[in-house]
């Protein structure tokens, strides 16, 4: 069994509970899934473990697994993290750019061919009117600029978070969609430039917009 397949088919259960197809507290019995996504149980075992370790997912023993909370009450610390840790890859990310050389320089190119064809596929999506599409989108860009820093270890904390940070974005992408992503080009832009400092502002006042926008807009009232 390899990692590849694995990967796809937590893609496709995240995506699910994301989009509100799997509901909090929904039982995601490993035979039930298996036949949603035509896959054995192998497989669907090891997607769980994943998404358990993103907080998507919660496994207790004897009890199985079962769709988790969204991270609404934890939202204001998330953010806070996503704030912090996204202006220090979006500054990374321009230094590099800035500064790129020989092998780095290829490597650097691809990623930014592949940011393009990013916004290129949001902007489409917003023409259509599709805005939940935006939700995986969001999250793959936000992680291309991160690879683009060259630091593993943003990377990886960005990956702990992501799967929370994608499931706030879906219940808020009416309000915001479109502003939130016309900001993505102006980060790409200063990034592209190797301007440093402006893309860290950029991205500071991005994650903030949708912050703020969360808890005026798509957090449940109390």
């Amino acid at each position: 069994m390899s990692g590849v397949h694995v990967a796809r088919v937590a893609a496709r259960i995240r995506a699910d509970i994301i989009s509100g197809g799997l509901e909090p507290g929904a039982r995601l019995t490993e035979k039930l899934l298996a036949e949603r996504y035509e896959v054995s149980r192998v497989p669907i075992r090891e997607a769980l473990r994943i998404l358990s370790a993103e907080g998507l997912v919660t496994i207790r023993p004897y009890a199985g697994a079962s769709v988790a909370d969204r991270p609404d009450d934890d939202a204001a610390d998330l953010f806070a993290i996503r704030i912090e840790l996204e202006a220090a890859t979006a500054r990374r990310a321009g230094e590099r750019c800035a500064a790129q050389t020989g092998e780095r320089s290829a490597e650097i190119s691809e990623l930014l061919v592949e940011l393009e064809r990013i916004l290129a596929e949001g902007d489409q999506t917003l023409k259509a009117g599709d805005l939940i599409k935006l939700a995986p989108l969001n999250s793959q860009f936000h992680q291309r600029i991160a690879e683009l820093s060259g630091s593993q270890s943003l990377v990886s904390l960005l990956d702990q978070i992501s799967g929370r940070i994608e499931w706030l974005y879906a219940v808020n992408v009416t309000k915001r969609g479109g502003e939130a992503w016309a900001e993505h080009h102006l980060i790409l832009d200063a990034v592209r430039q190797g301007q440093a400092q402006r893309a860290e502002e950029l991205m500071r006042h991005h994650v903030a917009g949708s912050r703020d926008s969360y808890f005026k807009y798509a957090r449940p009232s109390s």
